[in-house]
């Protein structure tokens, strides 16, 4: 038995948001780092295990003095520095630049602090893992990677132990904790004997977990004195105080034959993906908000010297990233948390907004625009590195028929007339046109309201009683059920035959996390419609809106079709007032043999189409056969603030919203006649799209659209004045469809811009990205769903150097 060995990994599983508010957190975190410490003198052999950057910079700024004392311990070796993250985040929700944030801020910080980075990756209580994890573990500096949920009855894994590999072949040496992640503060013999029990040759060594956790505490006195009565023991093997650094360093050592794991880490807590929309929406405006702004703000500071404001974008990045601790972002804590979570992201897009209207404002200030009389200039601004055609709204004031909307040549551009977000006279009308945009760079337009050539009659989106049609896509609302049909005219199919966009009302008596619930499937009832109604037509777009009801619950859908794009964009305004209900949008297609796939953090994955709850992000797509021509066809469900779904057979679903009480948790059950605060009340808004294809999605463009959904363009009504910018521009562009340029900007040390890309589509790919206005070119090969970045020096000289997510 001693030639077995547990390494025996001291630590605190510290929750700084769950039960309790992150000022409770704050204190537990140092009180847990002062018993650490005090047991480092009462123990020569104890070490410590720590993760999360967060808890540290709370501490320095704090107790400067126990800062210094946990320094000095790290630089013994007794304190090892885990995790390499920012916080212990949800690892499904997060963007796929998010975690490269997480990274960023943490091991740099553990660096400047600790002239020490992570090397272990370390979420022992998030609720799943993204598949595309290993590669961004491995390009944040993490070999190794240590988890517990799911467990066993949640994922059959083949070993404790495996390398888990990501599509782009990455792999981290990965380790599933056994049973617990903490132990008592006495007798931990229960807790030794269930681990014993997993050590199986030749896997012979395993880590062991000990200490108390969840609100803090550590290892105990007790727990150090039992770890060395317990070793003498001859009936148990080798207790060996250790860490998680020495614990792989060891089997490194060994010729062992541990399998390969290619897939994510899944199902735990499935109702966390959807529970309070709010922290969910709040991640996703912060994450696209501040990589918008972070761009825009990069590429004005080199064309017209605005000063780039580092410092506030990371006080922001580090708002939106500890609001992704997994109780957190899961939706999983006490109700006042999301008080303070609403509070920490308002602060972090306040920064993020202020930092991109200074740097458009500094461009568009410097675009020549010459004075003509009852001329309004309108610069957009387009984030993404491509060229874009997307849907420009701006509040101004009252728009007469003949004015007319002319791009930098004096074409006429398509406008509409919209009635205005202000509740007033007939003077405030919003201005809507189709801007179509040069890759990450600016289009100047002009209104005309004098001294403009007669307005070029445009046609209009053609619209009927109940339905909206452009050339590609005829959109019907039943009005008996307010469900919808989508005909694609192209090929003659209609992708939804009928009864699309239900509001299906769904039994759910699970707790806050769904505990035990892999499928929603109890359904009870639906809205009914209440009215159709034409609210908005014109050369642009038209809009039918749908008012529905279930109960004292509200649902609008302004379904719009546009003249020139081919999707259909719908904002959703939710009133819900039910308990214990889910709501889920159901969308039937009529497709043959289909394959699922859901965004993941930059990346994808396919999932079988059984009924189940699965995470994603910005989209979905279901893809599959005509059954007419037997030609692939598919549709895409896009979001800008949802990240759980569904796929039975040919249906997909998005799961709206969950209504069950803040912070449950079984196996308490609710008293009845008590009362109880319920989540996602009252009004909700967001928007989703559907994007009909030919062809899959990556044929479609759909990471494309969904990112245009999510990131839409800026626009800055201007004057006229004279400037050394011309009145449209382009700065950086990609020239593959399957390569996202997702960050663009400065380093965190010195003046280079760092520029990072993603490959979209599984396919190894020879990209070029150009920064002409710089006399830079980027040509690079990216492996298969590949993540790349790259410093590009201010010298014009200097040459561009691939960097990791660290910028190292």
């Amino acid at each position: 038995m001693k030639q077995k060995k547990l390494h025996m990994i001291g630590n605190a599983h510290i929750d700084p948001v769950w039960l309790w508010q992150w000022q409770e957190g704050y204190q537990e975190i140092k009180a847990t780092f002062r018993s650490a410490l005090d047991r480092m003198k009462e123990f020569p052999d104890f070490i410590f295990t720590g993760s999360s950057a967060a808890f540290y910079e709370w501490v320095e700024q704090n107790d400067p003095a126990m800062f210094e004392e946990v320094k000095q311990r790290i630089q013994e070796g007794r304190w090892e520095i885990v995790g390499g993250w920012w916080i212990q985040p949800d690892c499904n929700i997060p963007s796929g630049e998010s975690f490269a944030r997480q990274a960023l801020y943490a091991q740099r910080y553990f660096q400047e602090k600790f002239g020490v980075t992570a090397k272990v990756g370390y979420n022992p209580d998030s609720f799943g893992h993204a598949g595309m994890l290993p590669q961004i573990l491995k390009q944040s500096g993490m070999d190794y990677y240590t988890f517990m949920r799911p467990g066993p009855h949640e994922k059959g894994l083949p070993g404790r132990l495996f390398w888990w590999e990501s599509d782009d072949g990455s792999r981290v040496l990965t380790f599933r904790i056994p049973f617990e992640y903490l132990s008592g503060p006495e007798e931990i013999r229960s807790h030794l004997v269930k681990c014993m029990g997993e050590l199986k040759e030749p896997f012979d060594e395993m880590m062991c977990f000990y200490g108390v956790g969840n609100h803090g505490g550590g290892p105990t006195k007790a727990n150090l004195q039992k770890i060395a009565h317990w070793n003498a023991d001859p009936e148990f093997p080798t207790l060996e105080i250790s860490s998680p650094n020495r614990y792989f360093a060891a089997i490194e050592q060994r010729d062992l034959p541990i399998p390969v794991v290619h897939d994510d880490l899944q199902y735990h807590a499935v109702g966390c993906y959807a529970v309070h929309s709010g922290i969910k929406k709040w991640n996703r405006q912060g994450e696209n908000l501040l990589i918008t702004a972070e761009k825009l703000s990069a590429l004005a500071e080199r064309v017209t010297g605005q000063p780039y404001p580092r410092n506030d974008f990371t006080l922001a990045w580090k708002n939106v990233l500890f609001n992704q601790f997994h109780d957190i972002m899961g939706g999983t804590s006490l109700e006042p948390a999301y008080d303070d979570a609403r509070d920490m992201h308002g602060e972090a897009m306040s920064l993020g907004a202020r930092a991109l209207n200074h740097a458009v404002q500094s461009m568009s200030w410097r675009v020549k625009i010459d004075q003509v009389e009852g001329m309004r200039p309108i610069v957009v601004f387009n984030p993404h590195a491509w060229p874009v055609r997307a849907n420009v709204e701006l509040e101004g004031s009252k728009l007469e028929d003949t004015y007319v909307l002319l791009d930098e040549q004096g074409n006429q551009v398509p406008w509409q007339s919209l009635r205005s977000l202000a509740t007033v006279s007939s003077w405030r009308r919003r201005l809507n046109f189709i801007a179509e945009l040069p890759p990450m760079g600016y289009r100047t337009y002009r209104l005309m309201t004098k001294e403009a050539p007669p307005r070029q009659a445009f046609a209009n989106v053609h619209t009927e009683a109940y339905a909206l049609e452009n050339d590609r896509l005829r959109l019907e609302v039943d009005p008996g059920t307010g469900t919808i049909k989508l005909l694609d005219k192209a090929v003659q199919f209609a992708i939804i035959p009928g009864g699309g966009a239900r509001l299906a009302v769904i039994e759910d008596h699970s707790d806050t996390w769904s505990h035990g619930v892999t499928i929603f499937d109890k359904e009870i009832g639906s809205f009914a419609v209440k009215s159709v109604k034409l609210v908005e037509q014109g050369p642009v777009k038209a809009v039918l809106r749908v008012t529905s009801g279930y109960g004292l619950s509200t649902v609008m859908q302004d379904f719009t079709v546009y003249k020139d794009l081919n999707q259909v964009d719908v904002a959703v305004t939710v009133d819900w007032r039910e308990h214990h209900k889910l709501l889920k949008l159901r969308f039937p297609t009529d497709l043959h043999f289909p394959r699922a796939t859901y965004e993941a953090s930059y990346g994808h994955i396919e999932r079988p189409v059984n009924g189940e709850e699965e995470p994603g992000q910005n989209w979905i797509d279901l893809s599959g056969v005509l059954r007419t021509n037997q030609s692939l066809y598919g549709l895409s469900l896009l979001n800008d603030g949802k990240y759980s779904f569904s796929i039975k057979e040919r249906e997909l679903s998005m799961t709206v919203l969950r209504s069950p009480i803040y912070a449950h948790h079984d196996p308490f059950v609710p008293v009845p006649g008590e009362h109880y605060t319920y989540m996602d009340q009252g009004i909700q808004r967001f928007t989703y799209a559907l994007l009909p294809h030919v062809g899959g999605w990556e044929q479609g463009e759909t990471v494309r659209r969904a990112a245009e959904l999510n990131a839409r363009p800026v626009a800055i009504v201007e004057t006229y004045h004279d400037g050394d910018l011309p009145q449209t521009d382009s700065f950086i562009a990609v020239d593959k469809a399957n390569i996202i340029v997702s960050a663009v900007k400065k380093a965190e040390d010195g003046d280079d811009l760092i520029v990072r890309a993603y490959e979209t589509n599984g396919v190894a790919t020879t990209a070029t990205i150009s920064l002409p206005k710089f006399g830079r070119s980027i040509t690079a090969d990216f492996p298969k769903c590949g993540i790349k970045s790259f410093r590009v020096p201010m010298d014009p000289n200097a040459p561009v150097t691939e960097c990791n997510l660290i910028e190292w």
